[in-house]
């Protein structure tokens, strides 16, 4: 089983995210998504920027994928767009249909978690076009994912987000400038001032979702560690982990020694406990709705 670290959600600062990815270096990761998926305002880095990182990664033996964002509103992310699907070094993650427009019959790319593919039909037909893996969307559950698997093109590689808040939804509002009494025009960047989103709590004051910009995430940590061995069985290829500003190396470590035999899954799933500040989640996998745990989610 591979490893693969996803795009940041967040809006960190210039020289965390350089840190960031040369921490990744030498870590037991072996595929890293680069680039701005969620606000196209988001501009401390530059394309020239993630290509930058792109060439160290590879020089480290890692895979490099650029993403491409989820949302596409204005002639001028569609350039951006543009120039990231022509790039010559590295495929690319389609998040957004537009994306998978500009690479049909030209490269392959990668169907990412938020194009909405939920039958082997659909799978298929973008596999024609040149898509060798896809990114499950995080809805998916085991049995609904296990009938696709069934007739899955030859050659397409799965791969399930396993470790992170989910990305839920996106807007062309700004839930965090919301938050602030601010308009989206005038935000400020104040995205930029929490690391891991903005906390919800529901009217009981429980943790509810985590508003990142113009995105809504889940409150709750996925945490499919506990499914490990439905996830081998079902043919999954790599498993996603999601950044998160604190523990991503220790995340890192457990989940590698878990794939290589080396770590058994309840000691895993006590060793990650201290990264799921709002607890753990898995009720997508099961069938049930998203922010539900079973006891495979708590160990």
């Amino acid at each position: 089983m591979k490893i693969s670290i996803g795009p940041i959600q967040y809006f960190w600062k210039r020289d965390w995210v350089f840190a960031f990815y040369e921490s990744l270096q030498d870590s037991p990761a072996d595929t890293i998504y680069l680039g701005e998926t969620v606000c196209s305002k988001r501009r401390e880095l530059d394309l020239g920027d993630w290509l930058d990182i792109a060439g160290s990664l590879r020089k480290a033996g890692k895979e490099v994928i650029l993403s491409s964002l989820s949302l596409i509103e204005s002639e001028s992310e569609l350039s951006s767009l543009q120039r990231i699907t022509s790039n010559a070094d590295y495929a690319v993650e389609a998040n957004d249909m537009a994306a998978i427009q500009l690479l049909s019959g030209r490269k392959k790319f990668v169907i990412g978690p938020h194009i909405n593919i939920y039958n082997q039909h659909s799978l298929r037909l973008l596999s024609l076009v040149g898509a060798s893996r896809w990114v499950v969307p995080m809805e998916i559950g085991q049995h609904i994912l296990g009938d696709i698997l069934q007739q899955r093109p030859q050659e397409m590689q799965v791969e399930v987000f396993a470790f992170g808040r989910l990305p839920l939804a996106f807007s062309a509002r700004c839930f965090s400038a919301r938050a602030h009494n601010r308009g989206k025009d005038e935000c400020g960047f104040i995205c930029g001032e929490h690391t891991d989103g903005i906390l919800l709590n529901t009217q009981d004051n429980q943790p509810f979702l985590q508003i990142n910009g113009i995105q809504i995430q889940s409150a709750a940590t996925c945490n499919l560690i506990g499914h490990y061995e439905e996830l081998v069985s079902r043919g999954i290829d790599i498993l996603r982990l999601s950044p998160q500003f604190e523990g991503m190396p220790e995340i890192i470590r457990i989940l590698r020694q878990v794939a290589d035999g080396l770590l058994d899954i309840p000691t895993a799933m006590q060793q990650l406990l201290p990264f799921q500040t709002h607890g753990s989640c898995d009720g997508y996998w099961n069938g049930v709705p998203g922010m539900h745990q079973s006891s495979a989610a708590t160990g």
